[in-house]
């Protein structure tokens, strides 16, 4: 599996994600205004947006765009990744 080889990256920006729920859950205990609180969760939605795009972009590289992929292997993972895509824009 390439998250496997991409490990230590996708994990730091799973922490990144972590600090910034942190972040809205300090916001929330503080009391801080409106405006702040939903810039703060846009940060967090932000962080896990491209922690998804970085998986997204990884499976495209290695399943479909990689050299030596049979079309078969190629057709699979395509409708593998039009799922995934449906369940996170869903």
């Amino acid at each position: 599996m390439h998250t496997v080889h991409h490990k230590k990256k996708l994990v730091a920006r799973v922490r990144r994600v972590k600090g910034q729920i942190e972040a809205v859950e300090r916001a929330l205990i503080a009391e801080h205004g409106c405006e702040e609180v939903v810039r703060t969760i846009a940060a967090a939605r932000g962080a896990i947006n491209a922690l998804a795009a970085e998986v997204l972009c990884d499976h495209l590289e290695h399943h479909l765009a990689a050299p030596g992929i049979s079309g078969r292997e190629r057709s699979a993972a395509a409708n593998e990744l039009v799922r995934v895509i449906r369940q996170f824009v869903g």
